[in-house]
Formats: structure tokens, sequence, C-alpha cells
């Protein structure tokens, strides 16, 4: 569902019409791109549910993936304070970057981003060279998988138990990995997770 806020009033003026747009991953929370729109290109955006820009190099109308396929299908938009600047949450498909990246700015990734790209990663990775960890992991089943997530739990647990700050970071981030691998196998998202952990704290 689209969700609108904020968007009555907007400071066209001020941005001589056109008003610049800051594109986030909805999930990850990764910038992705900044462009900007028109009232036009607004429009568009709100009906049709693709992020829609006006191209000032081009000076028209173009909506974002309209040749590639990589469209932004919109999540939510809101405004800033000053209501001169459009922040709009987006589902992306596939790369957003004309250059085949991600993101725009692709050496601006946060840490919580990481764990979300990770997620993809290591999906990708049960395709990869035969050598990989992760191939042969997946390769292996669902029961050895969950083995090893056992495994890595209890090493946890004994690590903290033991006081040893050093090895309760390692042996986390071992569980956290086969977790991750473990849920993909279950075709289950880091989103999924995420979603019944806001139902619980809201």
């Amino acid at each position: 569902m689209l969700i609108k806020n904020n968007l009555n009033n907007l400071n066209w003026v001020k941005t001589n019409g056109l008003i610049p747009v800051i594109i986030q991953h909805k999930i990850s929370g990764q910038i992705l791109m900044h462009a900007y729109m028109n009232k036009k290109s607004l429009k568009i955006t709100l009906e049709t549910k693709k992020v829609t820009f006006f191209s000032r190099t081009k000076n028209k109308i173009w909506t974002k993936g309209e040749t590639t396929g990589n469209f932004l299908y919109v999540k939510k938009i809101t405004t800033d304070c000053d209501k001169d600047t459009l922040l709009i949450l987006v589902h992306p498909i596939n790369k957003t970057c004309h250059l085949n990246e991600y993101s725009c700015f692709k050496n601006t990734i946060s840490d919580f981003t990481f764990l979300y790209l990770l997620e993809y990663i290591l999906n990708k990775k049960k395709n990869s060279i035969e050598s990989s960890y992760t191939y042969n992991l997946y390769k292996s089943g669902l029961k050895r998988i969950t083995q090893k997530v056992g495994e890595e739990a209890i090493e946890t647990i004994i690590a903290a138990n033991d006081n040893n700050k050093k090895e309760t970071i390692q042996e986390t981030a071992d569980l956290i990995y086969h977790l991750i691998v473990l849920l993909k196998i279950k075709n289950i998202s880091l989103y999924d997770i995420i979603k019944i952990l806001k139902e619980r704290n809201s």
C-alpha cells in the first residue's frame, strides 16, 4: 500500500519547480540514488507507484527502469520539515545505479544495511564455486544446516558463560551466518523476522 505523508503545500517556489528526491531502500535503509521531480512526475509517481523523475539534462519526464526493467516501486513518500525535499522508500527491482551497482552511493553501506545485503550474498553463493563453504553448506541439506545452527548456538552460550567477550563475538557471528543460511533454505527472509519484532515492540 502506498503511504503518503505531508505532501500538501510542497514548496515548489523555493526549488524553482524541481523538488530534490532521495530514494531509500524500504527494508535495508540503504540510500539508492538522488534525482528531481516536478509536479507532473510526482503525479505520475503517485498514480503508477513507480518512481518517476524529471531529467534536467534531457528536459523530460522519465520513469526509473523504463528501459532496463529495474523499477523502483513506491512504498512510502514523505517530505522534510521545510517541504522542499522528498524522501521515497522503495522496493527496488535489481540494481538501481546505471553503472550496474545496487546504489549510486555504493561506498556508503551502513552496518545494518550490510546485514540485509549479507542475506542476498549468502543466497547467491549457494550457486557459486564448489570450493565455497556456503555452497557446500547448502548442498549438505537442511539436516546438516540445522545441526550447524545448534552447534554454533551452544558454542555462543559457552563463550558467554565463560565471560570471553572475543569468543562470544566470534561465535555469535558464526551463529547469525548459519541462521541466515537456514532461513534462506526455508524461504524465510530477515524481513519476516523484523516484522515480528516490530509488532512485538510497537
